[in-house]
């Protein structure tokens, strides 16, 4: 078992683990650690604890140091470094005609690296770019292509429901979302209801996904014939979360509604 710590470099992104060491880190705190980019300033968001190996990456990182008010200013610092280096790379992009939308540019905390963050149709030649980056800058320059949904994620905004994206407030990863889940859920089909401001599909369709497929495994399918109270019928519609089915019974020419409670009782009764 590892004692580690979880740290967090960006609202709503990945939870890094990383050995505290001989510090007694609390949640909330902000600390100095080293990572794969060089020196990083981050939060601690989960609280000391013990995770076996395969949670963890090895070999672990052990965390240098709690943050300090110098690297608060630091931090503020490279923010305002990173809006005027935004500015200079759009004018050079635009120089080049470069086939490139520039979405937002991040100082690594040590400022050994500028890291450029860009979205294209394809693959972009940048190789002039970075030349004239690292004159104006002298320090290393990378530029990294992101796709829609990272790009939703770094610049945030309000989803149809009327509230922040998720991607932006809480979701750390992106989840696998297909057209699938709409269907099992019985929304609509039309991209504009189902898309969210990146033009993919919605993140939030995962979130009852589990408990609609296990539903659905538990209730007839659409025009299967079941027995009722009432006699037989025809599954014509259902609401899956309040195992509710519609059923057309075949003698009296009607639709009623009866629970997947009633229905399995019913059979019980009649094995009975």
């Amino acid at each position: 078992m590892y004692n580690v710590v979880g740290v967090r470099f960006k609202k709503a992104g990945k939870i890094y683990y990383f050995d505290p060491g001989e510090f007694l880190l609390s949640k909330g705190q902000y600390v100095i650690v080293e990572t794969a980019r060089g020196i990083e300033y981050g939060k601690v968001v989960v609280p000391m604890k013990q995770v076996g190996e395969s949670d963890v990456v090895l070999p672990l990182k052990q965390v240098v140091r709690p943050a300090d008010e110098r690297d608060r200013f630091q931090v503020e610092e490279n923010a305002i470094e990173s809006k005027r280096a935004f500015e200079s790379a759009t004018e050079k992009i635009s120089e080049h005609e470069l086939e490139m939308k520039l979405v937002d540019v991040e100082y690594t905390f040590d400022r050994n690296k500028i890291i450029f963050y860009f979205t294209a149709e394809g693959r972009v030649d940048f190789r002039e770019l970075v030349k004239d980056l690292a004159a104006i800058f002298r320090t290393r320059i990378e530029l990294r292509q992101i796709g829609v949904r990272d790009e939703a994620k770094m610049l945030g905004g309000i989803g149809p429901c009327g509230r922040m994206l998720c991607c932006s407030t809480f979701l750390g990863d992106f989840e696998p979302v297909s057209i699938k889940m709409a269907k099992d859920q019985n929304l609509s089909l039309n991209p504009s209801k189902i898309s969210g401001l990146c033009g993919r599909l919605m993140c939030c369709l995962k979130y009852e996904n589990d408990e609609y497929e296990e539903a659905r495994e538990q209730m007839p399918d659409i025009g299967a014939v079941i027995t009722t109270p009432d006699g037989s019928g025809k599954v014509v519609g259902m609401n899956i979360l309040e195992r509710v089915l519609q059923v057309e019974l075949s003698e009296q020419q009607r639709i009623l509604d009866y629970t997947l409670e009633e229905i399995l009782q019913h059979e019980k009764s009649s094995v009975q």
